[in-house]
């Protein structure tokens, strides 16, 4: 079972949510908090594999507290859902940790899958959202990070990053490789190690930032 935090300071939201996916098979709803602050209390208290963060709430908003969240050890995958879509949310949002990015017009099915995903250290950066924060990489100009760890992989690391980087799932970089989707599994896997990187969210935002891959390439 998949355990599942839902931060939102609107009632009706957190009880929306909480009774579709308590009804899907593999989820449970462990808890719910109304404002950030609360979210990282129930998330210590509770274990959730994943929280469902609103970025705009009351006391502490949705990307102070996922930065907090990402602070800890063993921190649960945050899944930013929010009505907002703007580029500093974006990129703020996977610089604080998250590993997903919906929007809230999503459909209900498309909500449970990405908690999936998510759940299954995957990257859920919704489409229209992948544009933005490819601009928002855009604007940033030179590198802010040094580009020497990059060194440490193989060139076909290298190129496994450069695609997980444009947002391609492991089966569309297998097709593109003409290799097997375990094949790319175990890559990215040795790619997340020699980086130091958490998850594939963390791996596309070290990919731009260290100008490894420029946007529109």
């Amino acid at each position: 079972m998949i355990r599942v935090l839902i931060a939102d300071d609107q009632g009706m939201v957190r009880t929306g949510f909480t009774v579709f996916l308590s009804a899907q098979p593999d989820i449970e709803v462990v808890g719910e908090a109304a404002n950030g602050r609360e979210a990282v209390e129930q998330a210590a208290a509770l274990a959730p594999d994943v929280v469902l963060m609103d970025v705009r709430m009351p006391v502490m908003n949705g990307l102070e507290a996922t930065r907090e969240l990402s602070s800890r050890n063993l921190p649960p995958k945050v899944l930013i859902l929010t009505t907002f879509d703007l580029d500093d949310y974006v990129y703020e949002a996977l610089r604080a940790g998250a590993s997903g990015f919906l929007l809230k017009d999503a459909s209900a099915a498309q909500l449970a899958e990405a908690v999936r995903v998510v759940a299954a250290g995957e990257a859920l950066i919704a489409p229209a959202v992948t544009k933005r924060l490819i601009h928002e990489f855009a604007k940033l100009g030179a590198p802010r990070q040094p580009v020497g760890r990059v060194g440490q992989l193989t060139d076909r690391e290298t190129e496994v990053l450069t695609l997980v980087a444009q947002a391609l799932s492991n089966q569309e970089i297998a097709e593109k490789l003409f290799v097997a989707e375990q094949t790319v599994k175990t890559h990215v896997g040795r790619v997340l190690m020699k980086l130091g990187l958490r998850d594939r969210a963390q791996a596309i935002v070290y990919a731009y930032e260290s100008g490894l891959v420029r946007p529109g390439e």
